[in-house]
């Protein structure tokens, strides 16, 4: 039974280490700051720390890459955060929205902060800055109302 142990403990050790040559890339790609959301919609200073605090990463061209993300398996769940994260809203390149879209988004990206939806729970809990307060979410959504009108 020690043996078959052993044995065990030693195969996911070397599963682990194989696992760190599998990496998926963790990219930031370049992007123009006159096509972003801020440049179309100027945040007020609470607005801007609240979507640094808790949108920027996996929201934007702009992630920070923690130490874990070098980590396999745990970089491969990340990365996939972040890829999703994007594909649904990339502040960076906010431009290529159309008008009606770029309005929706903003509307849901207040409603997700109200319902508590935004940001992931796995993210704030690594990541506690970035739990939103009633006062970041009033902030939040009184902005993305201002922007979702089409009023810069």
């Amino acid at each position: 039974m020690r043996k078959l142990f052993r044995w065990s403990i030693a195969a996911a050790a070397l599963v682990l280490l194989a696992a760190q040559f599998i990496r998926p890339a963790r990219t930031n790609p370049v992007f123009d700051p006159s096509r972003a959301l801020a440049a179309a919609h100027p945040m007020p200073p609470d607005v801007a720390d609240v979507f640094q605090r808790a949108c920027r990463d996996c929201h934007s061209n702009e992630t920070r890459w923690p130490w874990y993300s070098h980590l396999a398996p745990v970089s491969w769940f990340v990365i996939d955060h972040v890829n999703h994260g994007r594909s649904h809203f990339n502040a960076s390149d906010w431009s290529s929205y159309e008008p009606d879209e770029a309005a929706r988004l903003l509307k849901e990206l207040c409603e997700l902060a109200r319902e508590q939806a935004m940001p992931l729970r796995s993210y704030t809990l690594i990541h506690r800055s970035a739990a939103l307060t009633s006062a970041d979410v009033s902030a939040l959504c009184a902005w993305t109302a201002h922007g979702s009108r089409g009023q810069p």
